[in-house]
């Protein structure tokens, strides 16, 4: 197939017209093509015009080479890769997985298309009952320390954007994005520049694919939690958890970015880790339509275009000060999962219609700021969290307008922007809950921000804190085959061990350690 990238069309153009300028871009006929469609959708509002971008792949009719166009601006030849998958000859028998988040949930789902019929160990439980429980949280502040935005059948990406984009570059990603249109997730995350699924179509697709790992010869294990390791000479042995021990010589250890309790017990068994990068700040909302108005211009509202979205990143110092996980027409969530800590996170649904945009606004930790000890991380990310829940108590976030955070006076006028954190927000010196040099580069990053896109500063703008679980803040050591460097057998996978930013990364490196297990085990 021909890939016809860069083909700049009005908001009024149709897949018809794309498809007619991939031909002249190429110089084919109608009667050359035997097939063509959209692959990727993009937003220009640069330079003030705003335009789709598209990309067409076009199927040539037999016979006609390919290969002749490959130097013609924007032109290529994609070829679909197979996902490769070994066969190991070391006896094994069946393998656990420790956690139904993305990493855990296609690493499962690979491994039982495989015949090894894991057993999943899910510390929360399926996502009718989690749902529950994360709603009476929001309505009356009784927090299930196992059952919440973190912990539960799909993990912390369940109660979410549902966002699909990566940078990673993997040809995994095809196979990913497959899987999700097989088990319901709409067509359009396959065109979209910058795909979504929504929390509440997500919830689906998760169930779905969870079923056929089932159907498959594999087993889910929702509330029991992973409460140690057994080993014998340097090799994982089994697991312990709190519904008894299973004997396995595999674990693939995908327990998400806030299983502290698995992290903190990991050291007894000379698991090796380390601390790493993360970020802290606050979330941030606007009225979507100032956004859209912002990035759009004049075409704000046009009906073809989505809402805006937007992504802004500066450095104050040695310090990325930056947005992230922005959800257009979204609502700010109380994602804590330890009694008395409160932290927050952002989620939209598919439709993505709300009032309001969220984004998350970060200031960079580094590893160094804690001599890469792991356990001085958590403690940081812990303080936080106990912070901001003792300043109002009961889980009330604490807020304040983003031109008084700027000027460090604590005040909250709610105006046009009306706060979407469930729980309530009470007017808070934001700036007295970090450390002074972290406040003083996220006030930095957002002055230049307003330069950036008019109105981030807006008056009535609001921020919500704190958000302190923008990714892991260790790293579990692994060999370049992704199993531990410590410990054979055990397999660190995804966010939570350091090696994936969002669902489709992890959900990558839950295949790539799946096929790392298939190349050394077989499974009886």
């Amino acid at each position: 197939m021909l890939q016809i990238s860069g083909l700049r069309l009005p908001l009024s153009a149709t897949e018809q017209d794309a498809l007619e300028a991939a031909r002249k871009r190429v110089g084919l006929s109608a009667s050359s093509v035997m097939s063509g469609g959209v692959s990727k959708i993009s937003v220009d509002a640069r330079h003030g015009k705003v335009c789709f971008v598209y990309g067409v792949l076009l199927t040539l009719q037999p016979g006609l080479d390919e290969s002749k166009f490959i130097g013609v601006p924007g032109v290529s030849v994609r070829q679909t890769k197979p996902l490769i998958i070994g066969r190991g000859s070391k006896a094994a028998g069946r393998p656990v997985v420790c956690g139904l988040g993305p990493a855990g949930l296609f690493a499962a789902l690979l491994l039982a298309k495989q015949g090894a019929r894991p057993i999943v160990v899910e510390r929360g439980p399926a996502i009718e009952e989690r749902a529950v429980k994360v709603e009476r949280f929001n309505l009356t502040g009784e927090l299930d320390e196992n059952a919440n935005i973190q912990f539960g059948e799909g993990g912390a990406g369940t109660f979410s954007d549902g966002k699909l984009v990566t940078r990673i570059g993997d040809e995994r990603c095809d196979y990913v994005t497959e899987v999700l249109l097989q088990h319901g997730a709409p067509q359009e995350i396959a065109l979209r520049a910058k795909p979504h699924i929504g929390t509440d179509e997500l919830r689906g697709v998760i169930t779905s694919i969870r079923k056929e790992i089932e159907a498959l010869g594999g087993e889910v294990h929702f509330n029991t939690r992973l409460t140690g390791l057994l080993t014998a000479n340097g090799r994982l042995t089994g697991v312990a958890t709190t519904a008894g021990d299973i004997a396995t010589e595999v674990l693939v250890l995908a327990v998400g970015h806030s299983a502290r309790d698995v992290f903190e017990f990991l050291p007894r068994y000379e698991v090796k880790m380390a601390a790493k990068p993360f970020s802290v700040g606050f979330r941030v909302e606007h009225l979507q339509r100032e956004v859209d108005r912002a990035l759009y211009h004049e075409a704000a509202g046009h009906p073809a275009l989505p809402p805006g979205e937007y992504q802004l990143s500066t450095h104050v110092g040695d310090r990325g000060v930056y947005t992230f996980c922005m959800c257009p027409g979204g609502q700010v969530v109380a994602a804590a999962s330890e009694a008395e800590h409160l932290c927050t996170n952002g989620m939209s649904y598919h439709a993505r219609n709300g009032e309001n945009a969220n984004a998350a606004v970060v200031v960079g930790v580094l590893d160094s700021d804690f001599n890469g000890d792991p356990a001085k991380a958590i403690a940081f990310q812990r303080e936080l969290e106990a912070r901001a829940y003792k300043v109002h108590g009961g889980y009330v976030a604490p807020a304040e307008n983003v031109p008084s955070f700027l000027r460090g006076e604590g005040q909250l006028c709610v105006g046009s922007v009306r706060p979407t954190y469930p729980r309530g927000v009470a007017a808070t010196d934001l700036g007295s809950l970090l450390p002074n040099h972290l406040t003083s580069a996220l006030r930095e990053g957002l002055a230049r921000f307003e330069k950036k896109q008019t109105g981030f500063c807006a008056p009535d703008a609001i921020l919500t804190g704190l958000e302190t679980r923008t990714s892991s803040p260790v790293r579990i050591a692994r060999r370049a085959d992704t199993c531990s460097e410590t410990i054979e057998g055990i397999y660190p996978c995804g966010e939570g061990a350091g090696y994936a930013g969002g669902i489709v990364s992890a959900a990558v490196d839950g295949l790539r350690v799946a096929q790392n297990i298939l190349e050394t085990y077989s499974f009886s």
